[in-house]
């Protein structure tokens, strides 16, 4: 009996660790499922190539760099990529903010691809429907 407890302890203590594992996994990850969501379903890609390629695609250059060189300096730190591979400063946080806007270009290419936009929402008013022409409200 005393072995079959035992057994059943170490499910629960396995078990305990796989949902924390995996809550660790979630919350790392969480940030980066909510941009892509943001990018996939949020965006309309059909408008937004041609604005950038009309020229916004500059300050998003602008912006990338400001970004990469901001975090370097907020954070300085090499990153090693293997034992012995050692990428500078500044050059692996360009490398990592090129590639999250990367993966936004993708999502938007994938969303030309499937043919999915996000329906249209109007943030104006809705026009009044109390005026009858006379000149005055009700």
């Amino acid at each position: 009996m005393e072995d079959l407890l035992q057994a059943v302890w170490q499910v629960v203590y396995s078990l305990g660790k796989v949902a924390a594992l995996l809550l660790q996994l979630i919350a790392g990850s969480a940030l980066l499922v909510v941009w892509v969501a943001w990018w996939l379903w949020g965006v309309n890609w059909q408008k937004t190539w041609p604005v950038l390629k009309k020229g916004a695609w500059l300050p998003l250059v602008l912006l990338v760099n400001v970004a990469a060189l901001v975090w370097s300096q907020i954070a300085p730190s090499d990153y090693v990529l293997t034992g012995s591979v050692v990428i500078p400063n500044f050059w692996w946080q360009l490398s990592a903010v090129t590639l999250l806007v990367l993966l936004t270009l993708f999502c938007g290419w994938l969303q030309g691809i499937f043919a999915c936009e996000p329906p249209e929402l109007s943030l104006e008013p809705p026009a009044p429907i109390g005026d009858h022409g006379h000149g005055h409200g009700h």
